[in-house]
């Protein structure tokens, strides 16, 4: 896998660096939902800290970029190659926060510009996205590798001098600015390896990890649908601070069980202890849905996904298995002790259940 590197830009005709990017998506192995929550501890300091691990895919958005002068210059494709739509929004910020706050496809893109536009001296951008094979809304953050992706264009061409952790705040605002109520862990995204995030208000730390072994996960796409602004809209409805049992088991999930559940992940990871990590992953959908399925049954009790969990054709090859960014009936992910079985998972669900 490669991202972006002032090596890789390459000087066109007209004079400009043309920039070729990579931003991958990122799956949630354990701690959804705990990046949101744990913001909630600047109104309410007794709720728990929100501990999350990350790890980059293999599939991504890939795009080519420079600048340009008064405008901010979108082409996009899905993964067959169409073409999904252009546009050019004068860069003012009126004008992007207008398509910021729209329902546009590129609203993400014009969150982002605009966020740039208030603090940095930054002009405009022509960016490419000419190739994505990373799936949209099936809990793998296609819109916040978009976001990543713009903010990594503006800081290589402007000079901004940003960290990883400062894109990721950028990118993080830029979102925010669609009126989206996403977490902090989705621009995990911007790491070429796993993480542990841990998110106490407006702070947001990052540890990689570094597992001895090699760990092999396969991915399914659901092939259904989910709603993930009810998943959000209806577990927020506890927070900062719970009204009844129902929230307060929401707050408890999301915080000292999810802590305890994520950091335990953490040392099987740390050990390649994979058994006891696919323990993990059982206990922690386990406990999801006993605490949170309850707060929003029409998303959350997501038959798609419990059937293939626990499909007995994939039972003998598994070590553990969950669902993915919010839940909901968009992926699966599974824990699987080699690479061998890794195929034969892969072919099970292709060839026998219909999936991908």
């Amino acid at each position: 896998m490669s991202v972006f590197s002032i090596d890789s830009a390459e000087r066109l005709s007209t004079g400009f660096w043309i920039n070729r990017l990579f931003i991958p998506g990122r799956v949630c192995l354990f701690g959804e939902h705990s990046d949101w929550a744990g913001g909630y501890r600047n109104e309410n300091p007794d709720l728990g800290k929100g501990h999350a691990i990350i790890a980059p895919t293999t599939q991504g958005i890939y795009a080519e970029s420079r600048p340009t002068k008064e405008k901010l210059v979108l082409h996009s494709c899905d993964m067959q190659g169409t073409t999904l739509g252009s546009i050019e929004i004068p860069m003012e910020c009126k004008c992007l926060q207008k398509v910021a706050e729209s329902d546009h496809f590129f609203s993400y893109a014009a969150g982002v510009a605009y966020e740039l536009l208030q603090h940095y001296p930054v002009k405009g951008m022509h960016i490419h996205n000419y190739k994505s094979d990373l799936p949209i809304k099936k809990g793998l953050s296609s819109s916040a590798a978009l976001c990543v992706l713009v903010t990594r264009a503006f800081n290589a061409h402007y000079g901004l001098g940003l960290s990883l952790e400062e894109e990721m705040q950028i990118a993080y605002k830029g979102e925010r600015n669609t009126g989206s109520s996403c977490g902090r862990m989705d621009q995990a995204c911007a790491f070429e390896k796993p993480v542990y995030m841990t998110f106490d208000g407006d702070l947001c730390q990052t540890v990689p990890l570094s597992p001895p072994t090699t760990i092999y996960m396969v991915l399914v796409d659901l092939k259904a649908s989910k709603n993930t602004r009810r998943i959000l809209s209806d577990l927020q409805k506890g927070y900062p601070f719970a009204q009844n049992q129902q929230q307060r088991n929401v707050q408890s999930f999301l915080g000292p069980l999810n802590e305890k559940i994520t950091q335990s992940a953490v040392q099987a990871i740390q050990k390649g202890a994979l058994k006891e990590l696919g323990e993990l992953m059982n206990l922690a959908q386990e406990l999801f849905d006993l605490h949170l399925e309850p707060a929003c049954p029409s998303e959350l009790s997501a038959p798609k996904l419990h059937s293939v969990l626990r499909n007995p054709l994939l039972k003998p090859h598994i070590l553990g298995g969950k669902g993915v960014g919010s839940q909901g009936d968009g992926s699966a992910q599974f824990l699987v002790k080699d690479e061998q079985t890794q195929a034969d998972v892969m072919d099970i669900i292709e060839n026998q259940l219909g999936l991908s």
